[in-house]
C-alpha cells in the first residue's frame, strides 16, 4: 500500500474571541478563533479566517465493545440523542422521517483527566460498562480493537478508542448510571453479528462509531477464528 503523505501545515491562532462569561458555561463551549495557516515550503500564510471549534474538559473518549462467543454476538445500547429531535426543523437534503431522539450504539464514555494512557483507556472501559451495561469486567480484560479515530475533526478534537472485551450477557444486572436524564429507560440488546451488520446496512444502526467497531469486531473474530484454524508452518517431514 502507498503511504499517505500529509501536506505540512502550521496553524496560527491570530486571535482567540471565546466568551469568559460565566452564563455561557456548560457542558460544552464553543471557542471563537481567528486563525491563519503556513504551509511548508511557502513563505506567505493564508488569509487570517474565522473558525469555531467545540471543546469540553474530557476531550477524548472509549467506545466499549462487548461481545459473547458461542454465537457470536455484539452488545448495543438505546441512548437518548436529544439534537436529532430538532432535525425536522433544519433544512436538510432528505427531510427528516421523524423527530425519534433514540439511537442504538454500543456503550460509551468520556475519559476522566486522571485517566492516562492504555491502563486509563482500560480503567475507563470498565467503569463505562458498569454504568450502562451493568456487567463487571476487569480493566485488563480489555483490548485495544484498532486505533482511535476522530469522529468529527471539523468541530471537535475529540478521538475515539474502541476497546474490545467478551463478556457474559446472563451476568448482567442493573447498570449504575450517571445520573443523566439521557442513559434513562434504556434498552440493552445482544445481537448476532449477522443481524448487526444487517441493521448497519438496511439504516436500523445509524451511529458512526458503532457501524465501524461492529465491522473491527467482525475482522477480529475472524483473525482469531483464523489463527486458530491454521496448523502453522510444516517441515517436509509433516507430509508423511
Amino acid at each position: 500500500m502507498s503511504e499517505l503523505v500529509r501536506p505540512h501545515v502550521v496553524i496560527e491562532v491570530v486571535d482567540d474571541r471565546t466568551s469568559s462569561t460565566p452564563s455561557d458555561a456548560g457542558f460544552v463551549r464553543v471557542r471563537r478563533l481567528t486563525l491563519r495557516n503556513r504551509y511548508g515550503g511557502v513563505a506567505e500564510p493564508s488569509r487570517d479566517y474565522a473558525y469555531d471549534c467545540v471543546e469540553r474538559a474530557a476531550t477524548d473518549a472509549v467506545g466499549i465493545v462487548l461481545f459473547a462467543r458461542a454465537p457470536d454476538r455484539v452488545c448495543v445500547r438505546s441512548a437518548i440523542r436529544p439534537p436529532l429531535s430538532l432535525r425536522p426543523g433544519y433544512a436538510l437534503p432528505i427531510a427528516a422521517a421523524s423527530a425519534d431522539p433514540t439511537l442504538y450504539e454500543i456503550p460509551a464514555g468520556l475519559v476522566e483527566a486522571d485517566e492516562h494512557g492504555e491502563a486509563g483507556l482500560r480503567a475507563c472501559a470498565a467503569r463505562e460498562t458498569m454504568e450502562e451495561v451493568g456487567i463487571a469486567i476487569a480493566p485488563d480484560a480489555f483490548f485495544r480493537l484498532g486505533s482511535g479515530v476522530f469522529l468529527s475533526p471539523g468541530l471537535s478534537a475529540e478521538k475515539l478508542y474502541f476497546l474490545a472485551a467478551e463478556a457474559d450477557p446472563a451476568s448482567a444486572t442493573a447498570p449504575t448510571l450517571d445520573g443523566s436524564p439521557v442513559e434513562e429507560a434504556a434498552i440493552v440488546r445482544w445481537l448476532s453479528l449477522e443481524d448487526a451488520l444487517d441493521a448497519c446496512r438496511r439504516g436500523v444502526l445509524e451511529d458512526c462509531k458503532t457501524e465501524v467497531a461492529i465491522r473491527r469486531l467482525v475482522e477480529h473474530l475472524s483473525e482469531d477464528e483464523g489463527r486458530a484454524t491454521d496448523p502453522g508452518p510444516h517441515s517436509a517431514e509433516d507430509g508423511r
